[in-house]
């Protein structure tokens, strides 16, 4: 909750604030609690998942009714799986620290290439033309898919400061949402300027019941399946994942 209410209370203290989001849940989904969530994305009506930590990294096709795994295959041992999107036909992988990037083919899970970059890869998203690359800084990197080369960067800021720790994101409609790591608030970003225009307020969204000392870890995964203000949001070993509802609130 700190670091939420440090995310918050920095943007009050500029001059315009973000617009404020709050949740209602709409529906709760079983989720696998094996899984240490770093991205969530659907893909024609299909849930994919890759999930982090050394020896235990994959990539997954996931039931979003019951939570089931469908399909898997696990990412090497040596790597740490990040962030994951769909482009052009291709599933991209991101590792944490090893600067490897691999495309896998969506009906096989069979790796097809693998690409180098240099820095950490956090979290992935595919606006239509390129691939959005978060490292945990407060830049994002646009890479072309076909090569994998970085095009340009992002700065994001917030009420005209650096926000570090972006992870997971997401293109919806025009914006980039992003996780900020180890709080409880998805950001909104204008892409054309990095300016967060929108905080998401998540905090509650998991029952204290349902977290388990020394296991339950961040919020972390967002997804969008095409409805208006309606996202699918897990975390890291939660037993649940959340369809909800955003809504602006009073500032």
């Amino acid at each position: 909750m700190a670091a939420f209410l440090a995310v918050c209370s920095f943007a009050a203290a500029q001059s315009v604030e973000p617009f404020r989001y709050g949740y209602r849940i709409l529906e709760t989904y079983p989720h696998a609690d094996d899984a240490f969530t770093q991205g969530l994305f659907f893909d024609q009506g299909a849930l994919y998942e890759t999930t982090g930590q050394y020896g235990q990294s994959s990539l997954r096709r996931v039931d979003l009714e019951t939570g089931e795994v469908l399909q898997k295959t696990a990412l090497p041992q040596s790597h740490f799986g990040e962030g994951a999107a769909m482009a052009h036909g291709d599933i991209f992988v991101l590792s944490w620290k090893q600067g490897t990037a691999f495309r896998f083919d969506p009906e096989d899970f069979t790796l097809e290439k693998s690409h180098r970059y240099d820095g950490e890869g956090w979290g992935l998203a595919f606006n239509g033309e390129e691939l959005v690359m978060s490292d945990g800084s407060a830049e994002l990197r646009f890479i072309d898919p076909l090569t994998f080369e970085e095009t340009r960067r992002l700065k994001v800021t917030l009420r005209g400061q650096p926000l570090r720790n972006l992870n997971e994101l997401e293109w919806i409609d025009g914006e980039i949402f992003a996780n900020v790591w180890q709080t409880d608030a998805l950001v909104r970003i204008d892409p054309s300027s990095g300016a967060v225009t929108g905080i998401v307020d998540l905090r509650g969204l998991l029952p204290h019941e349902d977290r388990k000392a020394g296991k339950t870890d961040v919020l972390n995964g967002v997804a969008y399946k095409g409805e208006k203000n309606t996202l699918y949001v897990t975390g890291k070993y939660w037993p649940k994942l959340f369809k909800i509802e955003i809504f602006e609130m009073l500032n």
